[in-house]
């Protein structure tokens, strides 16, 4: 790939992306810049070969697409940063947004303020995307080609699923893939520590418990089976495990996870309305 890409934002998310990308190694490092108010903070990405600076606009001089990595509440502050840093006075820029909550609409009202011809598209995506096992959703513009669209899905081919959906189900069903990790990590942890409680040692209780969250979530995906009868395949008549089932259902699991969901689906809509 040919072309320079910029971060504005180098934050976990952002770092996520650029290591899932490295991974396909179908894009020069050499090519990749990435802007953020603390250059020491950047140094991790200066070490794998990216440029920086503290400078969004020298960003947008260099690059033709940019992933936007900011909190939302700083959206303005840092486009307003490009402007007054930006040497070039036109040219077309694809910008990348992963902020949550933040609509197409609403970004392309602060992009306003830069001269150049700005197309978005948004994404959502998740952390294991550093591993390349993520999750990411995205959704463009009436301005963006299908061709922009297929070089973002090759271009974070090397981070996991890549899936185009309505930006009516951005939010929702992003909250459940980029919140997702955090719910699991605490299911593994509670597991694990189940496990300890019975005797085994933490480091070995949390490396199978990890396995088998990998495991199953893999069962679902190559099975093409509903959870509930994988569940079913499980659970022996008077068995260990639907003891078990009985034990999370009598503390609300399921329930739990679902208002988990919705909790952080408000919140989205929350930080949108600001």
């Amino acid at each position: 790939m040919s072309f320079n890409l910029g971060f504005i934002g180098g934050g976990n998310m952002s770092s996520g992306i650029f290591k899932g990308i490295l991974k396909s190694d179908d894009h020069l490092v050499s090519k990749i810049w990435v802007a953020g108010p603390h250059l020491e903070n950047l140094q991790h990405w200066k070490d794998l070969g990216a440029n920086i600076t503290t400078k969004n606009g020298e960003v947008v001089d260099n690059c033709d697409i940019i992933f936007l990595g900011v909190k939302p509440g700083i959206l303005s502050n840092a486009i307003a940063g490009c402007r007054d840093t930006l040497s070039v006075q036109s040219k077309s820029v694809l910008f990348v947004s992963m902020l949550v909550g933040i609509n197409i609409e609403n970004i392309h009202k602060v992009l306003k303020v830069l001269p150049l011809q700005s197309r978005v598209i948004r994404i959502l995506p998740n952390t294991p995307m550093a591993i390349g096992a993520g999750s990411c959703l995205y959704t463009e513009d009436d301005n963006v080609t299908k061709e922009q669209c297929t070089l973002l899905e090759n271009l974070l081919k090397g981070c996991g699923v890549c899936e185009r959906v309505p930006e009516s189900l951005m939010d929702n069903l992003g909250i459940l893939t980029g919140c997702g990790p955090a719910f699991m990590y605490i299911v593994i942890e509670a597991l694990a520590d189940g496990a300890v409680k019975q005797g085994v040692p933490r480091a070995t209780a949390i490396r199978h418990a990890a396995q088998m969250v990998v495991g199953s979530g893999q069962m679902v995906l190559q099975s093409g089976k509903h959870p509930a009868v994988l569940k079913d395949e499980v659970c022996s008549p008077g068995g260990c495990t639907i003891c078990g089932v009985a034990a999370l259902e009598n503390g609300k699991l399921r329930a739990t996870l679902i208002n988990a969901i919705e909790a952080a689906v408000l919140k989205t809509k929350e930080i949108g309305k600001k």
